[in-house]
């Protein structure tokens, strides 16, 4: 179950912060609400996860994949490209985020 809730927790956070972007400095009424409540879900499944997944593997994995979802989110929904060196470092985090599922074994698998 800890993978399921680290995977809703990255969602939630994906989600949360995507409405951040369109609440336009909270000044919107409905992304402002999605953001509460996408990081108030986000952290209380992220604290679920840590019940039985090391702090280190599952802070690295949320933040890893968060920052992978949100640069597409980011190209998809506010049309912001990045260049070159963005690409390239966004493979390198998921690179170290399959290196520690594969090889590591403090991840809890």
């Amino acid at each position: 179950m800890s993978w399921l809730y680290l995977a809703i927790a990255i969602v939630a956070e994906v989600v949360a912060t995507s409405a951040l972007k369109a609440s336009e400095g909270f000044t919107r009424l409905t992304p402002s609400a999605i953001v509460v409540a996408g990081y108030g879900l986000a952290f209380f499944m992220l604290a679920q996860t840590l019940r039985t997944i090391p702090v280190g593997v599952a802070y690295a994995i949320w933040s890893g994949v968060g920052i992978v979802l949100v640069s597409i989110a980011g190209l998809v929904l506010f049309k912001q490209r990045l260049d070159a060196p963005a690409v390239l470092g966004i493979g390198l985090i998921i690179a170290g985020v399959l290196v520690m599922q594969v090889f590591s074994k403090t991840s809890g698998h």
